[in-house]
């Protein structure tokens, strides 16, 4: 039986933070190897290079979700530009939690946290993609106030 969580803290990520760093790769390489993920865990350069990527990008937002010390999740996000709205907006592009750490409230925690520091910045929208077959993603979402665009969207890509 999973022990019930009481505190969960979450932080920027401090990029001058060992500690800090280590917990982003354990996450992205814990998400990269879910089944939701389905990739290869980052090689030891590419560590390296999502470290400092994130570090050097100048509308990042990283949280941290800690529990008892434990590094338990992290969302990864990019302000952006609505044109529509003429105002900042924000992308989410990664929300994960480790598995051992599911069903605690720790993605909802982490949502929040990102939901303020958008309003802080004055945004029109917090904008995701979620796998159409990752339905628990989906739920937290639309507990969240998250629905489809209407109309339908969808997400494409090029690979360069």
């Amino acid at each position: 039986m999973m022990k019930r969580i009481e505190k969960i803290d979450i932080e920027d990520c401090d990029f001058s933070n060992p500690d800090h760093l280590t917990s982003a790769v354990e996450l992205i390489n814990a998400y990269i190897l879910d089944e939701m993920g389905g990739g290869t865990p980052l090689s030891p350069i590419q560590q390296l290079r999502f470290v400092d990527g994130l570090n050097e990008h100048p509308k990042k937002i990283v949280l941290l979700a800690s529990v008892e010390g434990k590094c338990a999740g992290m969302i990864v996000a990019f302000e952006n530009f609505s044109t529509f709205t003429a105002r900042p907006m924000v992308n989410i592009h990664d929300v994960i939690v480790k598995k051992e750490f599911r069903g605690n409230g720790i993605g909802r925690k982490l949502m929040e946290a990102l939901e303020v520091k958008a309003n802080e910045l004055r945004c029109s929208r917090i904008t995701l993609e979620v796998r159409e077959d990752n339905q628990v993603a989906q739920q937290l979402y639309k507990s969240m106030g998250f629905d489809e665009t209407e109309p339908p969207m969808r997400y494409w890509r090029k690979y360069l």
